[in-house]
């Protein structure tokens, strides 16, 4: 019997550094050790009881049944009808809307759809993990793109200009920004968006994040590109309704690109899970309760963050403040031909010996930071807190 030998489709895929992180966490915890897990992304809040209620009455309803591969009608037409209130330009429609199995699945869809052997893409660095292997996954050529510690490590046209070839096909933006927390402001996204427009690029624009965001909503795409030509918007209700179990996401994109989507989603998974959908609805249907659940939400994340920084702060400690998600992203060291990903090796030191897990700036192609999470009970995060400034301080550069 022979072994298993990868096909060349998933040779140079790596795991996703951030799950990996939370599963270790949970199985030390599992075996007995009182671990504090700061590496999960997801709320740690329950879905908002207006929205398990409405689950239970689709479900006693009988919505267990398959559905259209892009999703059920109404709530493709609710979300056409939010992006059309944002969008200056030309009413969104129904038919520019895919749901997808989470945000995640919208963003390959998108990059499998648009990008192939020899394109490259610019990923604004640090970013999200899953950027660079959806890209690598669609045969694409992922270009880090990092931004400067005094803006907040967010891109500017200056700073693509520089990375950009005659091979350049695209751009990934995310704000609020997964792992620093960054928000670009609407001035800062129209230069990027007058930039990438002179070049032909697409723009995916990624704002799973954006009702999480400290002084009002971050701004979307919608409201600042005049038309959704060469523009993807994908979004959910994982984070801003504590729904990341549920699976469910969007994209917004030009009709023909959404058929192609479709067709892709046809073979791949075909509809989202019906009775998500269905609490997906509830979520965009209730203006009123959601609006009052998600204030809540961000309200206490803000008082986390709030009394995070204070401490790091105090400390001396390097950290980007976050305008937005609910991350805190530290730098702790940096990267020298002795220790390469200084990040890496002070996340394991501080699990093993402090009982803290966090993620290592190296998922996000910065390995001198760690991403710390406060999606976590209060008192858990100002005590992983304390123990990461124990950390940085006995251990030095």
């Amino acid at each position: 019997m022979t072994g298993y030998a990868p096909s060349t489709n998933i040779t140079e895929l790596r795991e996703s550094a951030t799950i990996a992180a939370s599963a270790r966490a949970k199985a030390l915890r599992a075996a007995g050790r009182p671990v504090i897990d700061l590496g999960a992304g997801e709320p740690d809040f329950p879905t908002p009881a207006f929205v398990t209620a409405e689950a239970h009455r689709a479900l006693d309803g009988g919505a267990t049944r398959y559905t259209q591969v892009e999703g059920i009608l109404p709530l493709r037409e609710i979300i056409a009808e939010r992006a059309s209130a944002l969008h200056a330009g030309e009413r969104v429609t129904s038919d520019q809307i895919i749901v997808t199995a989470g945000t995640k699945q919208a963003l390959f869809n998108a990059c499998f759809s648009l990008f192939g052997s020899g394109d490259e893409v610019m990923v604004p660095t640090p970013g999200w993990t899953s950027y660079y292997e959806m890209l690598a996954l669609s045969r694409a050529t992922p270009i880090a793109v990092r931004g400067a510690p005094e803006c907040q490590l967010k891109l500017t046209p200056s700073d693509l200009a520089r990375a950009s070839t005659s091979r350049t096909r695209g751009l990934i933006l995310n704000s609020p920004c997964n792992p620093t927390g960054a928000v670009y402001s609407r001035d800062e996204l129209r230069d990027i968006v007058a930039f990438a427009a002179e070049r032909d690029w697409w723009i995916l624009s990624d704002e799973i994040y954006r009702a999480i965001s400290y002084d009002g909503e971050a701004p979307s795409l919608l409201s600042i590109a005049s038309s959704t030509d060469r523009l993807v918007v994908v979004d959910g209700v994982a984070k801003s309704f504590a729904m990341t179990g549920w699976r469910i996401g969007w994209s917004i994109a030009p009709r023909t690109l959404t058929r192609s989507m479709a067709a892709l989603q046809s073979h791949t998974t075909s509809n989202a899970a019906t009775l998500s959908q269905h609490a997906a609805l509830a979520a965009l249907s209730n203006p009123t309760a959601a609006a009052e659940a998600t204030a809540s939400m961000v309200g206490e994340f803000k008082r986390r963050r709030d009394s995070a920084l204070e401490l790091l702060r105090a400390a001396s400690i390097e950290v980007i403040e976050p305008q937005g998600a609910f991350y805190l992203y530290i730098r702790v060291g940096d990267a020298t031909h002795d220790d390469a990903e200084p990040g890496t090796t002070f996340a394991r030191r501080l699990l093993e010996q402090h009982d803290v897990a966090v993620v290592p700036g190296v998922a996000f192609r910065s390995p001198e930071w760690i991403r710390v999470s406060y999606a976590a009970p209060t008192e858990h995060v100002m005590e992983g807190v304390r123990r990461i400034i124990q950390a940085r301080i006995s251990w030095g550069p």
